[in-house]
């Protein structure tokens, strides 16, 4: 029986590929995960946005329902909640009264998201007219 012997150099190229081929996974398995993170980042930033969106129509079907009222009669106070699709709007108390110079404020919301919009009216009839119609970050 002939014994083998490997030389020092050889354990030591062994030793190296082990390493090497360790630290490529160890690489690949970063790269892997960061663009994992980065895609869920990139969802939710996406699922934000539409959702803002929503938020946003949601107010504007809440003021246009709060202007159709406010022309139906001209002494609609709003302070009402209209619950649409997967979230709602608050019409806030009507500004002002009578005919001229009315102040309507809408907030749509969808889970955390909030949009609000601000109509200023100079004349409800007979002929509605708007001066503003704004997205505002406060109301």
């Amino acid at each position: 029986m002939k014994k083998t012997s490997h030389s020092l150099s050889q354990k030591t190229k062994g030793y190296a590929v082990l390493l090497s081929m360790i630290i490529l996974g160890v690489i690949g398995t970063s790269v892997s995960l960061s663009n994992l993170l980065l895609g869920i980042g990139s969802s939710r930033t996406s699922f934000n946005a539409q959702q803002a969106a929503e938020a946003k129509a949601l107010a504007s079907a809440c003021a246009e329902q709060a202007l159709d009222s406010l022309r139906q009669n001209t002494s609609y106070s709003g302070d009402e909640t209209i619950n649409l699709g997967n979230g709602s709007c608050d019409i806030q108390s009507i500004g002002g009264s009578g005919n001229s110079d009315r102040t309507i404020q809408v907030i749509g919301k969808i889970n955390t998201i909030q949009r609000k919009i601000k109509i200023e009216i100079t004349e409800v009839q007979p002929n509605m007219t708007i001066s503003t119609w704004q997205e505002v970050t406060n109301l």
